[in-house]
């Protein structure tokens, strides 16, 4: 199979690095990220995120990869470019700022002649084609990407599909390429329009927000009602067009992806009429209140919050659903104390932290927890969460 020379990857979060680990096995790739910390740990083959089997794999003495912080220099080198840098929700504008991809766009079409780029960040519906109209140049195409925080490595490894936003020579290379590093055999990829490719990413993720938000109503109603949450999921998950997955209830969905996604895909429907996409929104921060009433009502002194993760296993705290909930513990008058292992200041904005578990479980009356944990199984009637299955 042809290869491309050099492939450069811009952004080293959860997608990025699972690409580079992945390619660098059959490729040359140079890894662009500003962080010189991050670059230095990368080429000592050190650890530095949340996702181990990532962590592991980067020590993996086979791989060819070198990571830099000089952009000037990976551009000229490239002849593949693959955009991971996060884009966030600007919620003055309400839709994603782009102006970071812009700006790696601008750069690469400065300082090489137009090559294929591949946008892996996710961006809204039409940005790609407009792109393509600025920089006249059909080589930028936008190909989502579908992964778990946590788990980004396996999911690259093991995809559900491949969705390119082109169907180019270049495009169906680099989709060849992506089957060629991964370890199933059969997958299937869908060659689509820049807008198509777009769509799927936020309807995909939109879909899985809501069903979210479904089943955390599910409980809201079961907490509210006194029934048996576990036995209610359990018995509508039973039929087989529902399925028995993706039903556990949280505080809220939460992280890189699920809350931003939903709002951006709201935007885009602009005037087309709708009301799910707004439900789903607004259904997230009701479950965040509900919750948080609840705990106000138990009348706590001092609440222990147990990790500010979004979710099980990983270093993400944004968009996590405890930290609303914590805000209005704190406007309520409740003294919060935090245990955090992966922070290690003394504080969280205002919020003390304890780093001692033990310390931590016997200075607080109530015990919150997204997820819960075996070692909070000591303190189990000081626990309060919605987790019924102990997964994600």
């Amino acid at each position: 199979m042809p290869k491309f020379s050099n492939i450069v990857i811009i952004g080293a979060g959860y997608v990025g690095m699972s690409l580079a680990l992945i390619l660098s096995k059959k490729h040359i790739v140079t890894l662009l990220e500003i962080d010189k910390k991050k670059v230095d740990l990368i080429n000592k083959r050190q650890s530095f995120m949340g996702d181990e089997a990532i962590n592991v794999a980067l020590k993996n003495k086979s791989i060819n990869l070198e990571a830099i912080s000089d952009h000037k220099t990976a551009y000229q080198k490239g002849d593949l470019f693959i955009i991971c840098t996060p884009t966030n929700f600007d919620q003055d504008l309400h839709q994603f700022d782009t102006q970071g991809i812009e700006k790696i766009l601008a750069d690469i079409h400065s300082y090489a002649k137009p090559k294929l780029t591949v946008i892996k960040s996710t961006v809204p519906i039409g940005f790609t084609s407009h792109m393509q109209e600025r920089f006249n140049s059909k080589k930028i195409v936008f190909s989502p990407e579908f992964l778990r925080e946590g788990s980004a490595l396996t999911d690259n490894l093991e995809p559900s599909r491949i969705v390119v936003g082109s169907s180019s020579p270049e495009a169906v290379l680099f989709c060849n390429i992506l089957k060629e590093a991964a370890n199933k055999e059969s997958i299937s990829c869908i060659f689509t329009s820049p807008d198509e490719a777009e769509s799927i990413k936020l309807f995909s993720n939109t879909y899985l927000a809501m069903r979210v938000a479904f089943f955390n109503e599910v409980d809201t109603f079961a907490l509210t009602h006194n029934i048996n949450s576990e036995q209610l999921i359990e018995g509508v998950c039973l039929d087989p067009r529902i399925g028995n997955y993706y039903n556990n209830p949280s505080f809220g969905y939460g992280g890189y992806c699920l809350p931003k996604d939903s709002m951006q895909l709201e935007s885009n429907f602009d005037n087309i009429p709708q009301s799910l996409i707004s439900a789903t929104v607004k259904s997230n921060q009701l479950r965040k209140s509900f919750i948080a009433n609840k705990i106000i009502n138990l009348k706590p002194s001092k609440v222990g919050i147990y990790r500010l993760n979004m979710k099980k296993d990983s270093d993400n705290f944004r968009s996590s659903a405890i930290l609303e909930i914590i805000h209005e513990l704190h406007k309520a008058g409740i003294v919060i104390l935090i245990y955090e292992p992966t922070h290690k200041k003394s504080f969280w904005q205002s919020f003390p932290l304890e780093a001692n578990l033990e310390k931590f479980k016997l200075k607080c009356d109530l015990i919150v927890c997204n997820r819960k944990d075996e070692l909070l199984k000591d303190v189990e009637d000081k626990v309060f969460s919605r987790d019924i299955y102990q997964v994600n």
